[in-house]
């Protein structure tokens, strides 16, 4: 509430209090009004004093609006005078702005004159220079060239030479550190093949009670197992077969069936399946450990107790664990070195063989090793490195070159592997019979170890037809009378050559 309407409102009270103190005074004195001096002098002190300070407040409220007026209208001149500055700075700028780009603007003019003088001088000069030498500015050009190319030829030449030399030289160096620094870190034990086990006798009573009577017994035992009995020497008996795992389980069962005393028919089945039993917890065993010690986990498990049976596999006297952990720390080590993918290196080396152990399917160990890895799942890469380990493909990534590479330095290395000789020779003697022993055959050779044979048939006396009856009756002779490691492919040939001289 305002200071003027205050006093507007004391004075209207004033004038209601004096009324009704008049009311009140009427209803004692009804026809004479009284009014006190006392309270009308200390109203109208009252009123001077409250007009006093309303002048006061008023004087005050104009002193403080002119003050804020004044500095309202300095800031204003200040703002004024800063724009001013700020529009004259901008005015000088733009001038001088337009000036550079005028004085720009003629250097352009002038530079673009002087190119074009020094432009018509050279072509003028050039023109001289034709008409003096009678050539044209390509043909000077290609003389010179061929001139320095001439000079320099001998000395570039010999600098290429040099340098494919030293690149030769150190690339070879390098290469031989590599490879021996891998073949260091892939150094195993060796371990010698043996494709006979023996079992010592107590005494020659035993071997009669492990024939039986009539020989039932050890018939029973052959027929169980699926390896040859020998008996002939005195004290010990010995055990026949290509399949080192077959000839682990014999062993392990014909030394619990002596321990044990009890040999009869349904005995032998009972021991040989126990047997079979322990030798697979061995081999899957063996296949977890070297595939821990390679560092590859989680592979399936089927593929752990295919790896477990390397434990009773040899290859020409090499162990086929020996030689899967020795190769793979040779690839790891050579990718390495390469920058190749070194999981897939590891897997290719662990995995490459896998298909020698695989009995149960028929073809090379390397198509056999393909399929079976395919059913679970392992990456085409590492198949790859598999199907090519042995050059049967063309190379198609480093690592199975590497793989390739380490299995070669793993079987090639001396002392890595060794042959029977004597025992290779009678198997391919024994393979090249067994052909000729059909009508017809003119010649047969065993090849690649072993593992081909080719016959060659006299065309008169063998027709198309009976070929591929020799060669399927040829493939069950070889299965039925002969014993060897992987398969036999049979290749039977039949060519007719007929020459005429004309005189």
């Amino acid at each position: 509430m305002s200071f003027l309407n205050r006093l507007s409102f004391l004075v209207k009270i004033g004038k209601k209090k004096t009324d009704q103190t008049n009311k009140k005074t009427s209803s004692f004195f009804p026809k004479k009004i009284v009014v006190s001096e006392k309270s009308l002098e200390l109203a109208q002190a009252k009123a001077r004093e409250l007009i006093l300070e309303a002048k006061d407040k008023a004087f005050e409220i104009k002193r403080e609006a002119d003050l804020r007026a004044r500095e309202i209208q300095k800031d204003a001149v200040e703002l004024k005078e800063t724009l001013d500055k700020k529009e004259a700075d901008i005015d000088r700028r733009t001038g001088a702005t337009e000036e550079r780009e005028n004085l720009l603007r003629n250097r352009e003019s002038e530079l673009g004159k002087r190119l074009s003088e020094l432009d018509k001088i050279k072509r003028q000069q050039i023109e001289r220079l034709e008409k003096a030498a009678n050539l044209t500015r390509e043909e000077a050009k290609k003389l010179i060239l061929e001139a320095t190319e001439n000079k320099l030829q001998g000395e570039i030449a010999h600098k290429i030479r040099e340098a494919d030399e030293k690149a030769k030289e150190e690339a070879d160096e390098k290469a031989k550190d590599i490879l021996i620094d891998a073949m260091k870190h892939g150094a195993t034990d060796y371990v010698p093949e043996y494709t006979v086990s023996t079992v010592k006798l107590p005494d020659e009573e035993m071997k009669g009670r492990i024939i039986g009577k009539e020989g039932r017994n050890i018939r029973t035992f052959e027929k169980v197992t699926g390896v040859d009995v020998d008996l002939d020497e005195e004290g010990i008996i010995r055990l026949s077969s290509f399949d080192s795992v077959r000839r682990e389980i014999a062993r392990v069962a014909l030394e619990t069936l002596i321990a044990d005393g009890r040999i009869q028919p349904s005995r032998i089945e009972e021991v040989v399946n126990k047997a079979k039993q322990d030798v697979e917890k061995i081999m899957y065993k063996s296949g977890e450990d070297l595939c821990h010690r390679i560092k590859v986990y989680n592979l399936p498990r089927e593929i752990i107790e295919m790896l477990g049976r390397f434990k009773y596999r040899f290859s020409y006297g090499q162990n086929m664990i020996a030689h899967t952990l020795e190769e793979t720390k040779i690839g790891v080590k050579l990718a390495y070195e390469v920058g190749a993918n070194v999981n897939i290196t590891r897997l290719g080396c662990l995995l490459h063989d896998i298909g020698k152990v695989i009995t149960e399917e028929e073809g090379t160990h390397v198509q056999v090793a393909i399929d079976f890895l395919r059913k679970y799942n392992i990456p085409e890469e590492v198949i790859a490195c598999v199907a090519e380990h042995h050059q049967d493909k063309p190379f198609s990534s480093k690592e199975a070159v590497l793989v390739y590479i380490s299995d070669a330095i793993s079987g090639s290395r001396p002392g890595a592997r060794y042959e029977d000789y004597e025992e290779y020779v009678t198997r391919l003697k024994k393979i090249e019979d067994a052909a000729k022993s059909f009508k017809g055959v003119q010649n047969a050779f065993a090849i690649q170890a072993g593992r081909e044979v080719r016959v060659v048939v006299n065309p008169e006396k063998v027709d198309d037809a009976a070929t591929i009856k020799l060669a399927h009756d040829l493939r069950e002779k070889l299965e039925k009378e002969l014993t060897y490691p992987g398969q036999i492919k049979v290749s039977v040939v039949r060519e007719l050559r007929v020459n005429e001289v004309a005189k």
